[in-house]
This record gives C-alpha cells, sequence and structure tokens, in this order.
C-alpha cells in the first residue's frame, strides 16, 4: 500500500536553546543527539528521505554526515517565538522543489525514546486508517490532574469526591510528540500538524519523555539506556552496544 507512496522524514533542530545550549547535538549515549533520531528515520521500513531542518551549520554538517538532507532554515524561521509549523512548511516548500510528498512524518530530536518498528508500525496504522494526521500518545490512566480556577484548586481528570479505582476510570491520552504524521496539504490548510481525520499511535508511557532540561535529560538518557539494552534491535548492526556502557 505504501510503496508507491513518497513519505519523507523532516527533523526540525534549531541551533539556540534557553533551556539546553545546543541539545540537539549533545553527546547522547555515545552521539550527537540528532543522530539518534536521524538513524531510526533511516531504519524505517517506509521512509525515503530523511531531511534536517536547522539554521545551525554545526548541526547541518553532523546531520548530513549521519545520512540526512540538511535544509537551510532562514533565521528568521529559527527564533524563540518561531513555530514547529513555520519550520515544516518552509521544509516542505523546499523539499517540493525536487520532489513530490505524499505523506511527512515529523519527528522531535529531544524524544530519543522510540525505535524503528514504532515509526513503521505509525505509518502502517495511519495508512490502515485511512488518516489526515496521526500523533503518538501514551495511555495516561493514574493521571490525578488538578489546575486552578478563580483561585481554587479543583480536580480536573478525576472526581476527587468520588474517588473511583484506578482500571474504573476512563483513559486520557497524551500526546507525546515522539511521532506525528501528516499529509503536507493539512499542513498548509490549517496551518498545523493535526487537522482532517485524525487518529493516534499508541505508546508504551515510559516512552513518552523527551528532553527540555539538564534533568529530562538524565532521565531520558537512564530510558534510552534501559530500552536498547534490551533491544538488540536498537542499534545498527555496525554500531559497537558498548558505547552504551
Amino acid at each position: 500500500m505504501t510503496n508507491s507512496k513518497d513519505i519523507v522524514a523532516i527533523i526540525p533542530a534549531r541551533g539556540g536553546s534557553k533551556g539546553i545550549p545546543k541539545k540537539n547535538i549533545m553527546n547522547f549515549c555515545g552521539k550527537p543527539l540528532i543522530v539518534w533520531t536521524i538513524e531510526q528515520a533511516r531504519e524505517s521500513r517506509m521512509i525515503g528521505d530523511v531531511y534536517v531542518s536547522s539554521d545551525d551549520y554545526e548541526i547541518l554538517k553532523i546531520s548530513e554526515d549521519a545520512g540526512a538532507k540538511g535544509i537551510r532554515r532562514p533565521v528568521e524561521l529559527a527564533t524563540d517565538t518561531a513555530t514547529s509549523e513555520q519550520a515544516l512548511l518552509h521544509a516542505i516548500s523546499e523539499i517540493e522543489k525536487h520532489k513530490k510528498i505524499d505523506v511527512v512524518v515529523f519527528l522531535q530530536a529531544t524524544s530519543p525514546v522510540r525505535e524503528p518498528a514504532d515509526i513503521d508500525s505509525a505509518i502502517e496504522l495511519f495508512f490502515t486508517q485511512q488518516a489526515d494526521s496521526l500523533f503518538s500518545a501514551s495511555i495516561a490512566d493514574d493521571l490525578c490532574l488538578w489546575e486552578i480556577s478563580d483561585g481554587e484548586l479543583k480536580s480536573v481528570t478525576y472526581d476527587y469526591k468520588n474517588r473511583s479505582r484506578r482500571q474504573d476510570r476512563k483513559p486520557y491520552y497524551l500526546e507525546n510528540g515522539s511521532i506525528y504524521i501528516f499529509k503536507p496539504e493539512i499542513l498548509k490548510r490549517y496551518n498545523n500538524r493535526l487537522g482532517g481525520k485524525i487518529i493516534m499511535y499508541i505508546m508504551p508511557f515510559w516512552k513518552s519523555f523527551e528532553i527540555d532540561t539538564f534533568e529530562s535529560f538524565e532521565l531520558v538518557m537512564s530510558l534510552f539506556m534501559y530500552m536498547c539494552g534490551h533491544r538488540q534491535h536498537c542499534f545498527n548492526g555496525k554500531e559497537n552496544r558498548n558505547k552504551l556502557k
């Protein structure tokens, strides 16, 4: 079904980051962080070309050395206020100068706890369900969330006055930021990665953590080491698994 489709992966990675400077190319388990996402996309059975959009020369050089195709992003699309949608629209316009795109797989370098099988399964689901857009998610069935409304605490995901058993509560779904899939026309029409018929691809909750702070960097590294320590296929066969040790 997907053999005749032009599926590309786009990984936005700007150079500026206030939380963790140069986080996209920080040493993460023996490689620059972004390289893991590039390799996951390249190991997918369904993705054709893998592109990295960045305003930073060093990021583009590292990405191209890892097998991705670089797209130089204008500085005005790499500010703190620029959105991922703006970067994606620019990348798609650059790619479409040379080839047709049927489907975009948008991956964030800061969510490395995923496997090529997750990407392929999400793509298969996208086509099977005849979706227009997809986001990866995790089931959050035991989160007791509260909010402050008009200066008062209010329970959101459950009724604290009638506290039920976990298994009796309705599940909530956490958009985890790991995988997005969409048709280019959806992004162009809505200026949003999600639109039309939206579906979810469910991942285990422990794959839902992303890197935003130094604390989360350590946590995600531990989860990543767990994943790769228990799954031989996390690695390209040419890689030395001792890099994690």
